[in-house]
């Protein structure tokens, strides 16, 4: 089995810088509301000409050649995004052309803002199945286009970036080491953009009713974003075999600074071992994890051997959380990065031990109850 490792990763953000006061002269908002109900300082706004294809473009450039590799060399691109260019073709096939990557096939994944985590664990099976070797995964978005700027619930979260890894195979454990995802279609009008689909195509009433703006019922997605942060960290260290003090950092889904700070109170982790930079970007969407895994590292947050929990949530409703075992790049014991595997194994042992030890004894249980249970008459 081949292991996913990170061995490039980048990100592009625009240059215009939208802050909350900005936006105080646009709807009814202040900058200490925004401040204190979502932790957001400033976000930034792809120009007229930006699209999900050329941002993504440039944060796989910087992946690329930070991995070493040109864009010749890729085997699969997969973009995670909820904003692409058009319906059709795929975002994720334009950046293939526009970064001169022939004939490798792309395709785009849609998963809210849990996309880039969809697209890693996809990314992550292609890697260990030995199928490819070289694979760019992308989560990028321009949510500024489908925001109603009218709407304060919606207007003031979200902004526009693209980040970008590339994942190769390593024959020790590092990398992409578990993941979990999740998805729950019944509270899928939580957080909906009704209008452009198949079942209210554009139309007059479509752009009249605004029914083309994404809609979110804030409480709901809050109390869902946090239970689900919970559960999925635990879920992801016991699966992983880790205890919270053997965690160096966890990026979560930068959409909320009082989601994270309820998660982690509740996890019992201190906001320190959580990465966050959402008072710069806002909500990025799918492209969040990634921008905040690049400036974690540029910051020297994480550090060869560092293990590393991304965890996310976003529209569908969906979720997801992965381990990563960063910059390994030499032989290490199996128990020391997969203690859970280990232990497994361990007790595997302790009852094969136990069961063998007690067939080499039956013999000797055997012969002690036929003595006991034979009687010699007296003559």
């Amino acid at each position: 089995m081949k292991y996913a490792k990170i061995t490039g990763w980048g990100k592009y953000a625009p240059a215009k810088v939208l802050t909350n006061f900005d936006l105080e002269k646009m709807v009814e908002t202040s900058n200490e509301w925004i401040l204190e109900r979502t932790g957001i300082r400033e976000r930034r706004i792809a120009a007229p000409e930006e699209t999900v294809a050329t941002m993504s473009v440039e944060a796989s450039r910087q992946a690329l050649n930070r991995a070493g590799l040109s864009p010749k060399d890729l085997d699969l691109i997969i973009l995670a995004t909820s904003s692409p260019d058009y319906h059709l073709p795929a975002a994720a096939s334009l950046v293939q052309d526009m970064l001169g990557a022939s004939y490798v096939p792309a395709f785009d994944l849609r998963a809210g803002c849990t996309g880039f985590l969809y697209a890693l664990a996809v990314a992550t099976q292609f890697i260990a199945t030995g199928t490819y070797r070289n694979i760019l995964v992308i989560g990028a978005e321009i949510i500024s286009k489908f925001i109603d700027w009218n709407d304060r619930n919606t207007c003031v979260l979200f902004g526009d970036a693209a980040g970008a890894v590339v994942l190769q195979p390593s024959d020790y454990p590092t990398g992409v080491l578990s993941f979990l995802l999740g998805s729950d279609g019944s509270q899928a009008d939580a957080l909906i953009a009704y209008g452009g689909g198949s079942k209210y195509p554009f139309s007059q009433e479509v752009l009249d009713r605004r029914m083309h703006y994404i809609r979110m019922d804030g409480p709901r997605v809050f109390k869902f974003a946090v239970k689900t942060m919970v559960q999925s960290v635990r879920e992801i260290m016991a699966s992983s075999g880790l205890l919270p003090d053997e965690v160096s950092l966890i990026i979560p889904h930068q959409a909320n600074i009082r989601i994270i700070q309820a998660a982690a109170k509740e996890l019992g982790i201190p906001m320190e071992k959580f990465y966050v930079n959402l008072d710069r970007y806002g909500n990025t969407s799918a492209a969040s994890i990634p921008v905040a895994l690049c400036e974690a590292i540029e910051e020297g947050r994480i550090k060869d051997g560092d293990n590393i929990i991304l965890v996310s949530f976003g529209a569908g409703l969906t979720w997801g959380a992965c381990t990563v075992k960063w910059g390994v790049a030499e032989a290490i014991p199996f128990f020391v990065v997969e203690p859970a595997k280990a232990l497994s194994w361990v007790k595997k042992a302790q009852v094969a031990i136990s069961s063998l030890g007690g067939n080499l004894l039956l013999p000797l249980y055997t012969i002690k109850s036929w003595g006991k249970s034979f009687r010699f008459r007296k003559k």
